[in-house]
């Protein structure tokens, strides 16, 4: 069953590390990210751009508006995901918890929802 690891931190927390911690942080994520891949549960890991990068997209009543966002009452912002495929929430959970991110945020575990199309 796949599961969406959504990864939540503080990115003041992130900026304000020193340079080599940091740097042993990314390559501890991207170690982990090719440990899971030679296990057979990685799908796809993605770091996403900062907050401040990001549009908020609404459609109602035939109209379109973008406003720039997210802006959420939170030092936590989604700063990445992890996408795996692993038998069940409690090895879905053992995944997270090993992400080295999880150190200084948090780390949402989510199952992925199948939507069928229903007959027209």
């Amino acid at each position: 069953m796949k599961y969406l690891c959504l990864v939540y931190f503080d990115p003041a927390l992130l900026a304000s590390m020193p340079p080599g911690e940091r740097d042993r942080l990314d390559n501890d994520s991207m170690d982990y990210d090719e440990t899971l891949e030679a296990r057979g549960q990685l799908v796809i890991a993605e770091a996403l751009q900062p907050p401040e990068t990001a549009k908020v997209v609404h459609t109602r009543g035939g109209g379109l508006s973008q406003t720039d966002g997210p802006f959420i009452e939170t030092k936590e912002q989604l700063g990445g995901f992890i996408l795996v495929d692993v038998p069940d929430l409690n090895a879905a959970i053992q995944v997270a918890s090993k992400i080295p991110l999880a150190k200084y945020g948090a780390i949402e575990v989510r199952p992925i929802a199948k939507v069928e199309r229903s007959a027209p």
